[in-house]
C-alpha cells in the first residue's frame, strides 16, 4: 500500500551523527571522572531524551541526570568527530515529496539540536512537522508519533516509520506504526530483526526502492 506520511528518526537514520554522540557520552564520563562505557553500551541508548539516556547509561548518577545533560550539551558542541547526511537522503525525500507523500522528524534530540542539524543538512523544507525530545515524552512511549499522526490526520496505518534502533522500532509498534530498519547507525542488523521491521535496509538505495515501490504499484494497479 502506498503510504501517505513517512516519519524518520535523525540520529543513525538521516544523519551520520552516531560516532559523534558516542564520542561525546565518552567525554562525559571521563569529565565526571565516571567508569569508562563501552561503545555499544553508548549506542544503546541513542534515541531516548537526553536526561532519560544519561540516566539510563549511569544508573548511579540518576541523582546527577540534569547535569551530565548539561555537560553532554557542552560536550558535543566542543567535539569534533565530523558528521554528514547518508547518501542518498536529499534523493528520496525529493521523490517521496514529488509523490505528494508528508515526511516528518520523530527524535530524541533537543528542538535546539534538530533545528541546528536541519540547518546544517539543508533539509528542513522537506519536513512538514517535526517532533523533539521537548515535545514529547521521550521514546519508546508512542507519544511522539500519536502527535504528528494527529496535527497531520493520517491513520497509524497510513504511516510507516524508519529508524536504525530498537527504541525506533519498539516506538513504532507502541503507536501502531509499521516500521522499516536502517542498519546505518546504532544497532546491529541482529538486533534490529529481532523487532521483525517491514523491511530492513543497508543503505538509502535498498530504501528507496522499498518506499518508492510502494507508490509505483499503486500507481499500476489504477
Amino acid at each position: 500500500m502506498a503510504r501517505k506520511l513517512v516519519i524518520f528518526d535523525w540520529d543513525g537514520t538521516v544523519m551520520d551523527t552516531v560516532p559523534k554522540i558516542v564520542n561525546t557520552l565518552h567525554k562525559v564520563a571521563q569529565y565526571h571522572a565516571l567508569p569508562p562505557i563501552s561503545d555499544d553500551a553508548a549506542k544503546s541508548i541513542i534515541g531516548l531524551s537526553l536526561e532519560t539516556a544519561v540516566a539510563t547509561l549511569f544508573p548511579e548518577q540518576k541523582n546527577k541526570a540534569t547535569e551530565l545533560a548539561k555537560s553532554y550539551k557542552r560536550l558535543y558542541k566542543e567535539d569534533t568527530t565530523p558528521f554528514t547526511v547518508f547518501d542518498g537522503v536529499e534523493t528520496l525525500l525529493a521523490d517521496l515529496k514529488a509523490q505528494g507523500v508528508l515526511l516528518a522528524v520523530a527524535t530524541g534530540k533537543s528542538r535546539v539540536g534538530l533545528n541546528n542539524l536541519l540547518a546544517h543538512s539543508g533539509l528542513s523544507n522537506y519536513f512538514c512537522l517535526t517532533k523533539t525530545a521537548d515535545d514529547a515524552k521521550s521514546k519508546p512511549d508512542p507519544d511522539m508519533l500519536q502527535q504528528i499522526l494527529t496535527e497531520l490526520a493520517v491513520d497509524a496505518r497510513d504511516a510507516i516509520m524508519v529508524g536504525d534502533t530498537g527504541i525506533d522500532m519498539q516506538l513504532a509498534s507502541n503507536a501502531n506504526v509499521p516500521a522499516v530498519a536502517v542498519t546505518l547507525g546504532a544497532a546491529s542488523e541482529t538486533q534490529l530483526k529481532q523487532h521483525a521491521p517491514l523491511a530492513l535496509c543497508h543503505n538509502y538505495a535498498q530504501l528507496s526502492d522499498f518506499l518508492l515501490s510502494e507508490y509505483v504499484n499503486a500507481e499500476l494497479s489504477q
